[in-house]
């Protein structure tokens, strides 16, 4: 069983940054690959980014491509997405979610993930 809560969410312009946090509680974290994901009003959840359990594999949706980065520690049960560049399109819920760590281009699908945050919000003013 693994529990998780998104946080860092907030108001920023756009050109700005922002840095979310997702802690998880369970101790076999580690184990689990790790997602990004995000639903803007009256739209589909869409994938934004994942890593396996090491943290050396990463996928980005090509949205955010070299502007998100996704990175994890273990050590502290959090897994975290910078947001740099940020645009008005960024504007939605962020929730972070985890399933089996497996091919990491497998891991765009939301049914592959078991677990789930309750989201936290990001609005981007342009």
């Amino acid at each position: 069983q693994v529990q998780l809560v998104e946080s860092g969410g907030g108001l920023v312009q756009a050109g700005g940054s922002l840095r979310l946090s997702c802690a998880a509680s369970g101790r076999t974290f580690s184990s689990y690959g790790m997602g990004w994901f995000r639903q803007a009003p009256g739209k589909e959840r869409e994938f934004v980014a994942a890593i396996t359990w090491s943290g050396i594999s990463t996928y980005y949706a090509d949205s955010v491509k070299g502007r998100f980065t996704i990175s994890r520690d273990n050590t502290k049960n959090t897994v975290y997405l910078q947001m740099n560049s940020l645009k008005a399109e960024d504007t939605a819920v962020y929730y972070c979610a985890a399933g089996p760590s497996g091919t990491i281009w497998l891991m765009n699908r939301p049914d592959r993930y078991g677990y789930w945050g309750q989201g936290t919000q990001v609005t981007v003013s342009s």
